[in-house]
This record gives C-alpha cells, sequence and structure tokens, in this order.
C-alpha cells in the first residue's frame, strides 16, 4: 500500500516539475524544476530497493549536470530571444535521421543481445553473493554493454560539442571585446586633441 502511493505521488510531482521545465519561460524556474524532477526520479528508484542508482542519480544528474547547467546559465543572456538562421536544412534531415536510428539500436541492443545470459540470479543477493552495485556492474558489463558503451561515446561527444561551441562565442568576445577597447581609446585621444 505505501509503495503505491508513494508511486503515484512521485509519478504526480515528477510530471508536474518537468511540465514546469517545458512550458516555463523563465530560464531559473525551468532549470529549478529540472533539480526537483531530477530529484523525484531518485525517489523511484529507492521504492524499487535499487539504493546505489537512487544515490547517482542524486549525485550525478542532480548535483553535476545541475551544477553544469548553472555554468552555462551565468554565461549566456537568458533574456535575449534566440532567432535561428538554418542554412543548410539537409544537416537538419541527416540529424534527425541519425538520431531515429540511433535511438532503434539502442532499444533493440538489449533484444538482440537477449543470449547473454548469467549464472547467477541477480534478483536476490544472498544467491548472487553481491550487494545492489555488484548486480548493477554485472548486468552493465554483460547484457547491456553495448547501450553502454554507446551512451558513454555519446557522451563524450556531446562534451567535445559543447568544448568547441564555447571556444567559438570565447573567441568572438574576446575580438568584440578589443574592438571595443580600440575605439574607447581612439575616443580618448580624440578628446583629448579637441582639449
Amino acid at each position: 500500500m505505501f509503495e503505491t502511493v508513494a508511486f503515484y505521488l512521485f509519478s504526480v510531482l515528477t510530471i508536474s516539475m518537468f511540465s514546469i521545465v517545458v512550458f516555463s519561460k523563465n530560464a531559473l524556474y525551468a532549470m529549478s524544476a529540472l533539480a526537483a524532477g531530477m530529484i523525484l526520479i531518485s525517489g523511484f528508484f529507492f521504492l524499487l530497493d535499487a539504493d546505489f542508482l537512487g544515490v547517482v542519480q542524486i549525485i550525478v544528474y542532480t548535483g553535476a549536470v545541475m551544477a553544469l547547467y548553472a555554468f552555462g546559465m551565468m554565461f549566456l543572456d537568458t533574456t535575449q530571444d534566440i532567432k535561428e538562421n538554418i542554412t543548410h536544412s539537409k544537416i537538419i534531415y541527416g540529424l534527425w535521421i541519425a538520431s531515429a536510428i540511433l535511438i532503434v539500436f539502442a532499444i533493440s541492443a538489449p533484444i538482440v543481445t537477449n543470449h547473454l545470459m548469467l549464472d547467477a540470479p541477480l534478483m536476490n543477493p544472498d544467491l548472487f553473493g553481491g550487494t545492489n552495485p555488484q548486480q548493477v556492474g554485472v548486468i552493465l558489463f554483460t547484457k547491456y554493454l553495448i547501450p553502454f558503451e554507446l551512451a558513454a561515446v555519446m557522451l563524450l561527444v556531446a562534451m567535445i560539442a559543447g568544448i568547441v561551441l564555447v571556444g567559438k562565442k570565447m573567441d568572438d568576445s574576446i575580438t568584440l571585446c578589443d574592438s571595443y577597447d580600440e575605439q574607447m581609446t581612439i575616443e580618448e585621444f580624440d578628446v583629448k586633441d579637441e582639449k
């Protein structure tokens, strides 16, 4: 009875938090609701007796990822409207097709690798002789090895893309600052010449 009530409570709260993320126009409200939604998702893991995954959810997503979003918000001006200038529509269509293929592959990988069987039952720690983190490790590196590696590659690509994008924006801002400093210096000389 407790698990059922807690499940429905967490479900309603999680859906409401993520709907605030989607529909909010204020970036700070959206980010705060996203952090709350991530914490509420960890409640599902605790209900399923997956304590390790619940703690990892809180530490990794709520701690590290939300801190990354906060730093990103500090560097961006969230008051300006973003106008997208899409010049190469073929690239957009290619990304959509690649995303669809990747999703199909990620969903079908556990089905295809279903022939990988474990020697010990994973749901009973007494028979397996390990704790929850050990069980997660065994599952990740046997049955779900391919999706796990694909997720690692996708995170690496996202990290490199983020570094490249920030590097381009930093170069533009430094160039603008240099030209602004030169303009201010010229104006100062003009004022001195007039005196």
